[in-house]
């Protein structure tokens, strides 16, 4: 099995390919403001505490900072080519256990909604909303393939500032065409914010129009 430098590296290699779509992530990982993690076995809540504490180390990177571009991924060893259905199991019970030791110390993000139903919900960690991308190996879009099950964790409120400074739909456009180009098409679960439940995009699955997200939501709010 691949140790914890092997694997950082393999993602950094990853994110580098000209194939791969996100140029935000790109940019990142280009301005060193790409934190990486290195977890066990998804479906095991061993590291969630450790993974929570990254988190946190990260929020108050970001919160410190000027700079666009800041991404934290959790990098999983374990399991290895696993389904789009064990995947989506495994991220829903990972989420569900870092938000409910969260909830213990912290209220929800004021700025988006603790309702994974609604079109404002965003996961909130240390009161910080994020937009997750889920990855690996065996996910129906290409872009999104990657050697580990991954989740990376992307400041929402960086999306917002974008937009003021109108680089988010350029950014947008960039990242859709590249999207096409490797999986030869646009995600047919992409929304902007605000037109459907962000929950939705998270796994990277299809979803049809019946499906509830499992996020059982345990903060105080503000």
């Amino acid at each position: 099995m691949a140790d914890e430098t092997e694997i950082k590296n393999a993602f950094a290699d990853h994110l580098a390919n000209r194939s791969f779509p996100c140029v935000a992530a790109k940019a990142a990982q280009a301005k060193q403001q790409l934190s990486l993690l290195v977890a066990g076995h998804m479906l095991c809540p061993m590291d969630d505490a450790r993974i929570l504490d990254f988190l946190y180390s990260f929020v108050d990177t970001y919160r410190a900072s000027n700079d666009f571009y800041h991404s934290a991924a959790i990098l999983f060893k374990e399991p290895q080519g696993c389904t789009e259905e064990m995947f989506e199991d495994a991220m829903w019970k990972r989420l569900q256990s870092i938000a409910d030791l969260d909830a213990q110390h912290h209220r929800y993000d004021n700025r988006v909604s603790h309702d994974p139903s609604s079109a404002q919900f965003s996961f909130s960690i240390r009161e910080e909303a994020f937009y997750i991308i889920g990855m690996h190996p065996l996910n129906n879009r290409e872009s999104r393939r990657f050697a580990y099950p991954t989740l990376v964790f992307n400041p929402h409120h960086q999306f917002e500032e974008l937009r003021k400074t109108q680089k988010y739909e350029q950014i947008k456009k960039v990242i859709r065409k590249r999207d096409m180009a490797v999986s030869g098409s646009v995600n047919p679960m992409l929304e902007d914010f605000g037109k459907a439940s962000e929950a939705l995009q998270y796994s990277g699955r299809v979803y049809d129009e019946t499906w509830q997200c499992p996020l059982k939501i345990k903060h105080a709010t503000s």
